[in-house]
């Protein structure tokens, strides 16, 4: 048994999990955590991560710091995905993080990034639709991770990942770059599609989503769309991890919030407060990939790529 530090920092939150990983079997949490600080915020106009950001940033991850060495964490990793990768001034973001972890981030690949969630996702597929009552869902998985810069696509079964794709359509980007009114009107949310369904293309000439047996669906927008089309009073993790959610439920939920103001999504008890700017874009990703690939659910998991970074660093 390996216990371990694992740090995921996104475009719009960093999140912290401290787990015993044993040789076999299932990862034992003893924290997790996640703070929503947008590390990325204004980087798709300006190329560059904003001062104030980076200042979020450390704030929080001194926290995490402590916690890892107050539990004892034996292994620390901490890897950045789409924002600093994409930054001028990633040099400045490197130097805070060392300053303040003691070891420089691991600024990964699209290619890596979706390997470590594709881990992460599909590790307790099995055990979690046990938990629902359900069979477990088929091979080949099409694990597709929404996050605030990117979205991950990767296709995958036991015998680990077959092809993956990263592509520049996240929920952050997409809300700065397109989703600007409250709500937004018709033309913004054309606007956005039309981004999201030019990146699919790009994803189904290297990935071949035809294969898909089962489409996985990570992180906070895809866990806050099956929150609210489960019609949750408060956020359950357990009830939502490996729940199944029908295309339509997933275009209702979609069309709802995209109508919606900001006062309103704000409102239900399911909405994290740093994601009420960015779930109507995160929400259309979800609902365009399933009406492009033409898949009729998806399987919901609250495990991700910080599971995948866990157990790669617990079994190296």
């Amino acid at each position: 048994m390996t216990r371990v530090a694992a740090i995921d920092c996104g475009t719009n939150s960093i999140r912290l999990l401290v787990a015993d990983v044993p040789v076999e079997g299932p990862h034992t949490d003893l924290l997790r955590r996640m703070e929503v600080v947008r590390l990325g915020q204004g980087v798709d106009a300006t190329g560059r991560l904003a001062p104030e950001a980076i200042e979020r940033t450390r704030l929080v991850l001194a926290e995490y710091a402590a916690q890892a060495r107050e539990l004892g964490a034996e292994r620390v990793r901490m890897v950045a995905t789409s924002a600093s990768r994409d930054a001028a001034n990633r040099e400045d973001f490197e130097a805070m993080v060392s300053a303040t972890l003691g070891q420089l981030p691991d600024v990964v690949t699209g290619t890596e990034e979706a390997e470590l969630s594709f881990l992460g996702a599909t590790a307790s597929l099995a055990a979690a639709a046990q938990a629902h009552g359900s069979a477990a869902p088929r091979p080949p998985y099409l694990v597709v991770d929404i996050g605030g810069g990117s979205t991950e696509f990767v296709l995958g079964d036991a015998g680990g990942v077959r092809a993956a794709r990263s592509v520049d359509v996240g929920c952050v980007r997409l809300t700065e770059r397109h989703l600007r009114s409250d709500p937004p009107p018709p033309d913004e949310v054309q606007a956005a599609e039309a981004d999201v369904r030019a990146a699919l293309e790009l994803v189904a000439a290297e990935v071949p989503v035809g294969e898909t047996a089962t489409l996985v669906g990570l992180a906070g927008s895809v866990t806050t769309v099956a929150a609210l089309a489960l019609g949750l009073p408060a956020y359950d993790p357990v009830a939502i991890h490996g729940s199944r959610i029908p295309v339509g439920a997933v275009r209702s939920v979609t069309a709802g919030l995209l109508t919606a103001t900001r006062a309103r999504r704000a409102a239900s008890p399911v909405m994290h407060p740093g994601r009420v700017d960015v779930i109507g874009a995160g929400a259309l990703v979800l609902r365009v990939i399933m009406d492009a690939f033409d898949l009729d659910e998806v399987v919901v998991s609250e495990h991700d790529i910080l599971d995948g970074i866990a157990l790669r660093l617990g079994r190296p």
